[in-house]
C-alpha cells in the first residue's frame, strides 16, 4: 500500500504469493471484536480466491435534470467490456521475458491473449462522506481477501489501542500516516491491491472530508468504477446526503469523471440492528440522485454492511441479522460482476503523473514516476517526456502491482524509472508522453459544461481552479459563449450574462500558470475527439465544485512546446 503523494516511496505491494501465505494465517487466527470469526470469514474469501488462482496471476435546480444533462455532454465512455478491455496486471505478471523494443501491435496482441486467460483488472476508487466508515471498511476487506496479514492488522489493532484509537485498527490498513492516524480521518489517496475470483483491483481509498476534495478528484481521476459509501446511522446519513454533505457532491464528480459503474454500500447496518426500513429507506432516497446523475438505474447495485464487523463483505453470517430478509449477493460478489471499460491502446502514450520521488534501489534507481497509463503504452527502453517540460528521460524499469514487467499498457497504475532526467523536471500534474508524440501545452480551451449548483453565479471574468487528473491550476471563465438547450443540445442564447444552477453551456477558459521557468506555460490538455479522457475537466471556485464537462477545442500555448 503506498500513498500517492509526491514524496512517497516507491509502491510496495503483495505479491500473489506472499498473499497467500498471509491468507493462511489470517484464516488459522482468529480476530477479537467480531460478530462472526474473522478467520471464517478471512477462510471463505480466500477459498474464492484460490479457485480462481489456476490461471495467470494476473436548493435550486432539481438534481432530476442532470441526468440528461451530462448524458448530452458525452463526458463518459462507452460501458461496454471491448475485448481490448481488461486486466493490465495480468496481461503484463509473466511478459517480464519479453523483448524491450517490440511493435506495439505484438504487445496488443500479448495482452489481449493474457487478458483472456487471466483475471480482468480494474481501477477501483473507494468515495463518500467523512465518517462514513470507507478506510474501515476497505481494511476488513483487504484482511479478509489476505490483502492484509494478520500479523499486520494486530499490529494497527495494538498500535490503535494504544493511543485511545481502537475503533482505527483496520483503517490504518490505508490511513498510514501519522496525521492521518491522529486525526482519525483520510487525507491523501492510498492506493493496494485485491482479487476475487475474475477481478483484480487497484483500490484507491479517497479522502472525504470536504477539505480533502482535491485529493478525492486526483484519486478519482483514475478510476474505472467506484464504491460510494454511506453511514446508515441516523443523523449520519442526512448529514452526508444533506447540501453541506459530501455524498452527493461525490456522486457528481465520479460520474464527472467518467466513472460509469458505481456500487454504493449502505454501511454500519450492524449500529441499527441490520434494520430493513432504515436500509431501504437509504436505498428510496439515493438511486434517484444517483440515477438523475447519469448513472444507469439497471446498473447500481446496492449491498448492506456492516464494515467493522465484516458482516457481507466476504460473506455473511448464517442465521444473522441481516440474513433474516437479505441474501443477495455480498460485496466481493458484486464486485467480481464488475466489467473493465474499454482502453485505449493504441493512442499515443498519456502518462498523468501523480507522484515522483527518487528511487531506492538498484534496479528501481533513477526518478520514479507514478500515474495511471490512460493511453498508448510504454516500454522499457522508451524515451520519455514529461510536459510541460523540456527535458526527457530514458525507461529503465516499469513496475505493476510491485512486480518489474518491461511494457505497461492503457488502463494500468504503473511506476516508471527514467534515466537521464532530473526529479526537479517533473512535477505532479505533468503528463508523461513519447518524445515524438507529445501532447501540446494549452494556454486556454473551449469546454462544453454542465452547471452543478454553486452558490455563487458563474459570470466571465470569474476565477476557478481548474482541475484535469492530477493537475490543479488557477484559471478564468474568460466568456460565456452560450446556453445549449437541455434536449436538443442546440444553442439557446448565445453570449449569456450569467451561468445559472443546472444550466449547460459553451465557456471559454485561460490558464493563469502552470510552466516552471524557463518553459512555456499551459496545461497539458486535449480535445475530446483525440483523446477523451484527456479531455475532461473540473471547476471548483469557494471550496464547491461548481462545473464539470469536456473540452471540445484545445487551443496550444503562444510558446508552443517544441520537439
Amino acid at each position: 500500500m503506498t500513498k500517492l503523494t509526491q514524496h512517497s516511496a516507491p509502491i510496495i505491494l503483495h505479491s500473489s504469493s506472499t498473499a497467500a501465505k498471509k491468507a493462511a494465517a489470517s484464516a488459522s487466527t482468529p480476530a477479537s471484536g467480531t460478530s462472526t470469526p474473522l478467520h471464517r470469514k478471512a477462510a471463505v474469501g480466500q477459498a474464492a480466491k484460490a479457485a480462481a488462482s489456476g490461471g495467470a496471476k494476473q436548493g435550486g435546480t432539481s438534481v432530476s435534470q442532470l441526468r440528461n444533462e451530462i448524458e448530452s455532454l458525452g463526458i463518459h465512455a462507452g460501458s461496454k467490456a471491448a475485448s481490448s478491455a481488461g486486466s493490465a496486471s495480468s496481461a503484463i505478471q509473466s511478459a517480464v521475458t519479453t523483448p524491450v523494443g517490440i511493435a506495439h501491435e505484438r504487445i496488443i496482441d500479448e495482452y489481449r491473449r493474457r487478458e483472456r486467460e487471466g483475471k480482468a483488472e480494474l481501477s477501483l476508487v473507494v468515495v463518500g462522506h467523512v465518517d462514513a466508515g470507507k478506510s474501515t471498511l476497505m481494511g476488513r476487506m483487504l484482511l479478509e481477501l489476505g490483502s492484509l496479514s494478520q500479523r499486520e492488522y494486530s499490529s494497527n489493532e495494538r498500535a490503535s489501542q494504544k493511543i485511545g484509537k481502537g475503533s482505527f485498527a483496520y483503517a490504518w490498513a490505508l490511513d498510514s500516516s501519522e496525521e492521518e492516524r491522529e486525526r482519525g480521518v483520510t487525507i491523501d489517496v492510498a492506493q493496494d491491491h485485491f482479487s476475487t475470483t475474475h477481478r483484480t483491483f487497484t483500490l484507491l481509498d479517497a479522502p472525504g472530508h470536504r477539505d480533502f476534495i482535491p485529493n478525492m478528484i486526483s484519486g478519482a481521476a483514475q478510476a474505472d468504477s467506484a464504491l460510494l459509501v454511506v453511514d446508515s446511522i441516523l443523523g449520519a446519513f442526512e448529514a452526508g446526503f444533506g447540501p453541506n454533505g459530501q455524498t452527493r457532491e461525490h456522486a457528481l464528480l465520479v460520474r464527472s469523471l467518467g466513472v460509469q459503474q458505481l456500487v454504493v454500500v449502505v454501511n454500519k447496518l450492524d449500529a441499527v440492528g441490520y434494520s430493513q426500513e432504515r436500509y431501504n429507506e437509504i436505498v428510496t432516497k439515493v438511486k434517484p440522485f444517483l440515477t438523475s446523475c447519469g448513472f444507469d438505474a439497471a446498473k447500481l447495485r446496492f449491498v448492506p454492511c456492516g464494515g467493522s464487523v465484516g458482516e457481507n463483505l466476504a460473506v455473511r453470517e448464517e442465521g444473522g441479522d441481516l440474513s433474516k430478509w437479505y441474501d443477495g449477493p455480498t460485496l466481493v460478489e458484486v464486485l467480481d460482476k464488475l466489467e473493465p471499460p474499454a482502453r485505449l491502446l493504441d493512442g499515443p502514450l498519456r502518462l498523468p503523473v501523480t507522484n515522483v520521488f527518487k528511487g531506492q534501489t538498484a534496479i528501481a534507481s533513477g526518478v520514479g514516476v507514478s500515474g495511471r497509463v490512460v493511453s498508448g503504452i510504454v516500454q522499457i527502453g522508451d524515451r520519455l517526456r514529461p510536459v510541460p517540460g523540456d527535458e526527457s528521460g530514458m525507461v529503465r524499469a516499469i513496475e505493476v502491482d510491485s512486480e518489474a514487467v518491461p511494457w505497461a499498457v492503457a488502463g494500468a497504475n504503473a511506476t516508471v524509472y527514467l534515466s537521464g532526467i532530473d526529479q526537479i523536471q517533473i512535477a505532479v500534474g505533468a503528463v508523461l508522453c513519447s518524445s515524438s508524440q507529445p501532447i501540446a501545452l494549452c494556454d486556454s480551451f473551449t469546454a462544453q459544461v454542465l452547471v452543478f449548483e454553486p452558490t455563487y453565479p458563474l459570470v466571465a471574468g470569474t476565477s476557478i481552479e481548474l482541475f484535469h487528473h492530477s493537475a490543479n491550476i488557477p484559471a478564468t471563465l474568460t466568456e460565456l459563449v452560450a446556453i445549449l438547450d437541455k434536449t436538443t443540445g442546440a444553442v439557446a442564447k448565445a453570449k449569456p450574462r450569467v451561468l445559472t444552477k443546472g444550466s449547460t453551456a459553451i465557456v471559454r477558459v485561460a490558464v493563469k500558470a502552470g510552466g516552471a521557468a524557463g518553459q512555456s506555460s499551459g496545461i497539458p490538455i486535449e480535445d475530446a475527439k483525440s483523446n477523451k479522457e484527456m479531455a475532461r475537466v473540473l471547476m471548483r471556485m469557494n471550496g464547491e465544485t461548481v462545473a464539470a464537462g469536456i473540452v471540445m477545442e484545445a487551443h496550444s500555448a503562444s510558446a508552443r512546446v517544441q520537439v
